[in-house]
């Protein structure tokens, strides 16, 4: 009986640690020297002497002067925590380059180089420790960065991108020790490049308005000349299906196949066929195993746009084609977004269009706050003055008025103008599912006539069965009318087709709805934490998070919750939100009333 009773005390002792444990979000970098065990056989006194100068003199410095946190030394290494991203990188930029000048004056084999890996991840705060899938993710990075370089997750470099004066090398999916999912892995230069001006044709092809892409034959890597069907059949794919997207612009294949078996230099081909982006990959069978690597290139500077590496089982071959082609072309449309954005972003005013004007206010569109709004509003109406019949411009326009007719006070003159674009998109855009799905949900809003609504969505989702925006709008209609299932179908699909997208706090706040209108709150409440991570200033999805807290009787995670709604949402008010909820009237209320328990404006 003793010995029971001392077992459910433990156990008890347990649960109550394991309750007190402090979980967040945060940035992590992890630095170890690389081959210490060499320095040290070498010479250990002045091995040993050196690292802690450096711990003391550079490590610990950079690491406050950047609001980071020293969690421990690890013998020859240190672990370290951030609040930002950013921060945590430009510490590490810091560090290595600051290692360059230390090290100049040191014999190469008798110096101290660092390797660093970064990770954004949850982490388990206890007893000033932390723990957590995290940091086991940013320790692996850190093995296999270079010396003196740096290695980040997927998730850190999207948030960096182009703030610090740093490259990114994307070197692919990568199996780290120990842990089981493959991890997109990037290599940091530390200087900036220039693009290489060799072999460079005098005479290059106009560019099209629209994105142009070239996808070349994939590389047989099999040895065996009977697998060149499956690469050329998987190429014929993908020129089918991206030929589907009207944003893009596709070189044909017979012009592409010009380039089976010679040496390729790609901004030799952007040129000659007059395209901004080269598609160009690889396939490899090794038993009844099937790789295929991809990679996606500005032409101009032959920079990595995206990479990926994919594999599967031969027992079906069509299967596994039409599966890869479906990946790929999931990824390859939003991220050809981002590079025209980011592309939009560094050309000059003066020299904008109708289409450049469009990329400048995604992002702000995006955003989804009511200052981000008024500016993607004006880039809008500058880019439909210059070309009244962009269905597309259309499509957001109505989208942004949408968005602040529900947060900026029930304007009448948004709604009205809202339902205009939404019609103009709808007339204008009638083969471009984007266009499609942004109007069928918008005006599905203001008519809660969710039948219509999906018509059309379905409707998109025909013209492109890739597309990760059309299910993420999809999802979202189908959540706000209780067609629970399919909204869970289309939300899951549309973060596989495009996990790192900016707009994937839609499909996470479809996931919320379609688990609390099923009654599951514990998942309602997951769905909506990740919506707040994936836009942390879109006000909903912390009213989301809230309700859902409520439900689970977690009101301390609730209160901090809609304190947050009210920081970003000063002008929040319960009655405001049932007001602006596009769900039937019985469904808004049970979130109102469990938001009623909150100390929130009535």
């Amino acid at each position: 009986m003793n010995a029971l009773t001392e077992f459910y005390g433990m156990l008890l002792d347990a649960i109550r640690r394991r309750a007190s444990m402090d979980r967040r979000l945060a940035a992590i970098l992890a630095a170890d020297v690389v081959s210490f065990s060499r320095l040290m056989e070498a010479d250990e006194s002045t091995t040993l002497r050196s690292l802690v100068a450096h711990q003391s003199e550079l490590l610990n410095p950079k690491i406050a002067e950047h609001n980071g946190r020293v969690v421990k030394l690890i013998g020859d290494g240190i672990l370290a925590e951030f609040q930002s991203v950013l921060e945590a990188v430009a510490c590490a930029v810091d560090i290595q380059r600051a290692m360059i000048i230390r090290n100049d004056p040191i014999p190469p084999d008798h110096r101290i180089e660092f390797r660093i890996g970064i990770n954004l991840g949850d982490v388990i705060l206890e007893n000033g420790d932390i723990f957590g899938d995290g940091v086991n993710v940013a320790s692996r990075l850190e093995g296999i960065a270079r010396p003196g370089g740096i290695a980040v997750s997927a998730a850190v470099r999207d948030l960096v991108r182009e703030r610090l004066d740093i490259t990114f090398e994307d070197t692919g999916d990568q199996y780290l020790k120990n842990i089981t999912r493959p991890i997109r892995v990037y290599q940091l230069h530390l200087e900036a490049q220039t693009p290489d001006a060799t072999n460079l044709i005098d005479t290059p092809l106009a560019l099209p308005k629209r994105p142009s892409i070239a996808v070349l034959p994939f590389e047989n890597m099999s040895g065996d000349p009977q697998q060149d069907y499956f690469a050329d059949g998987l190429v014929e794919d993908l020129i089918t299906e991206l030929a589907k997207i009207p944003s893009l612009f596709v070189i044909a294949r017979n012009s592409s196949y010009f380039y089976k078996g010679r040496p390729v230099d790609v901004k030799q081909v952007a040129r000659e066929l007059g395209v901004r982006y080269v598609l160009e990959g690889s396939v490899r069978q090794s038993a009844n195993r099937i790789r295929i690597t991809g990679q996606l290139l500005e032409g101009t500077g032959a920079t990595h746009v995206w990479a990926d590496r994919l594999e599967g089982f031969a027992e079906d071959l069509f299967d596994l084609q039409d599966r890869f082609v479906t990946s790929i072309v999931g990824a390859l449309e939003p991220s050809i977004r981002r590079a025209e954005i980011e592309r939009a972003l560094r050309k000059r005013p003066d020299a904008l269009d109708a289409y450049d004007l469009y990329l400048k206010a995604l992002p702000h569109t995006y955003a989804n706050s009511p200052a981000e709004t008024q500016k993607a509003l004006l880039l809008l109406e500058a880019a439909l003055k210059r070309d009244p019949n962009y269905a597309l411009a259309h499509a957001y326009a109505a989208w942004c008025h949408e968005q602040s007719y529900f947060r900026c006070g029930f304007d009448e003159r948004d709604k009205t103008l809202a339902l205009e674009h939404c019609n103009a998109a709808l007339n204008l855009g009638v083969d471009d599912p984007q266009a499609l799905s942004i109007a069928a949900f918008v005006k599905s809003n203001f008519t809660h006539d969710y039948d219509a609504a999906i018509i059309v969505l379905d409707r998109a989702l025909e013209l492109n069965h890739n597309s990760a925006l059309a299910y993420g709008f999809s999802a979202l209609v189908n959540a706000h009318s209780e067609r629970n299932e399919r909204a869970i179908e289309h939300a899951l699909l549309a973060l596989r087709l495009s996990p790192f997208d900016p707009l994937n706090y839609h499909p996470y706040c479809a996931l919320t709805l379609a688990h609390w209108f099923s009654g599951r709150f514990g998942e309602a409440a997951t769905y909506a934490a990740l919506a707040v991570g994936a836009n942390p200033n879109f006000s909903v999805a912390y009213a989301y998070f809230a309700a859902a807290q409520v439900e689970l009787n977690n009101f301390e995670a609730a209160g901090e919750a809609a304190k947050r709604l009210v920081e970003i949402a000063p002008s929040f008010t319960i009655g405001g939100f049932t007001r602006m909820g596009p769900f039937r009237p019985a469904s808004i209320q049970s979130l109102a009333n469990a938001l009623g328990k909150l100390p929130l404006p009535p």
